[in-house]
């Protein structure tokens, strides 16, 4: 019987002849044929290892000898995104110890994806340049803006270069030298301005010994008559309209 029906195949234009065994179920393959990982199968026994569904001709992928549906496959051994936690297929991001999708890696605030500057991490998360800043940079003790850049550290804080300067003439340091008056940095003019130790003469500090007359402190030198331009010796003086007479140059002029 069983020469009858390839007699009536091969009548037909049907190849009775074996193509092969099939690889499943060890049989004689005649007809179509599905040759995949070194092997021939009965195109309905060539079926995902996973969950049994016939593959026939469609696409598969091969792990350690053994065929899988393209889902399958997937979800069994690509890598997970650390977002949505779903396989990724095709193009994979790495970063912070784990991979994502592209459209999956973007920004813990703003949710922006990351452009040519990439990104910054902060406690396991990725941050774009602005949020990063703006969130954990350190604040400039001048303006309370972050600092993005380099800066300088005095007094206890940190300051962008151009906010550290006197607090009164807004002059940077010459030599980087300061004076501290209240947590606040001034020059030397001003800050002895402040604490009162500057000549009213010739309006430079005061570092040793003064003369201290109408509510003002002068260099000894530097105490004047107002007339004759003579030092005040031992502070002796006469005064009017604030300013100082030696007693000959007063009498001679006011009385």
């Amino acid at each position: 019987m069983l020469g009858s029906l390839q007699n009536d195949l091969s009548k037909h234009g049907i190849s009775t002849i074996p193509k092969g065994e099939c690889g499943a179920c060890h049989k004689p393959i005649i007809g179509q044929v599905v040759i995949a990982l070194g092997k021939m199968w009965h195109p309905e026994h060539f079926v995902c290892a996973h969950c049994g569904e016939e593959i026939g001709h469609d696409n598969f992928f091969e792990r350690s000898g053994r065929g899988y549906c393209e889902n399958d496959y997937h979800n069994l051994f690509s890598p997970r995104c650390a977002y949505c936690n779903g396989p990724i297929k095709d193009k994979c991001i790495t970063a912070l110890d784990t991979t994502w999708h592209p459209e999956h890696f973007f920004c813990a605030q703003c949710g922006k994806q990351f452009g040519e500057e990439g990104f910054h991490e902060k406690d396991g998360k990725a941050y774009c340049r602005k949020d990063y800043f703006a969130m954990f940079a350190p604040r400039c003790h001048g303006c309370e803006r972050p600092i993005t850049d380099s800066y300088i550290t005095a007094l206890s804080s940190q300051w962008h270069p151009e906010c550290f300067v006197c607090q009164v003439c807004k002059q940077r340091f010459a030599g980087g030298s300061f004076f501290e008056h209240e947590g606040q940095p001034y020059c030397e003019t001003h800050y002895h301005d402040l604490r009162g130790s500057l000549c009213a003469g010739c309006r430079k500090p005061i570092s040793g010994r003064c003369v201290t007359a109408m509510g003002k402190k002068f260099h000894p030198e530097h105490f004047i008559c107002s007339f004759c331009l003579q030092q005040l010796n031992k502070g002796i003086f006469k005064e009017h309209e604030n300013k100082p007479y030696c007693h000959k140059c007063f009498h001679k002029l006011l009385s």
